[in-house]
């Protein structure tokens, strides 16, 4: 990372990996030095009701072997100021449905992809699986 280079925060939980997170890695480095705040698996745990598929470890290895991806940080739900600054970070990527309490200057929303989130990839697992079992039945 060079002197000038920004520190670029972008935070997610990657709990299943698609084109959208890939999207918004890409377009982040275009700004910077990406470091990735990453949801913890607590986290996970108490804010979505389920175990990740991947544990931190892994998703930690998956995003640093990203391109797009410089650094890797364990990280609460939401970020806040005190979060940024403890990372030395400049400005934060999130998508247009950002929640974390951050200032406008400090903050670089980005539409998110259409069609897509992990959300949507989980449940149409659960609905293959389900349709599988009552073939089988």
């Amino acid at each position: 990372m060079t002197h000038s280079q920004k520190r670029i925060m972008v935070d997610m939980s990657a709990t299943l990996i698609h084109h959208g997170h890939v999207r918004l890695l890409k377009a982040a480095k275009q700004l910077g030095h990406v470091v990735v705040a990453l949801t913890t698996d607590a986290e996970i745990r108490a804010k979505k009701g389920y175990e990740p598929e991947l544990d931190y470890a892994a998703r930690a290895e998956v995003l640093l072997a990203m391109r797009d991806v410089d650094e890797v940080v364990p990280s609460p739900w939401l970020l806040d100021e005190a979060f940024l600054q403890q990372h030395k970070i400049d400005v934060l990527v999130h998508g247009h449905d950002n929640s974390n309490p951050i200032a406008a200057d400090k903050l670089h929303l980005l539409p998110r992809t259409e069609g897509i989130s992990s959300t949507m990839l989980r449940a149409r697992v659960l609905k293959a699986v389900s349709q599988k079992m009552e073939a089988n039945t």
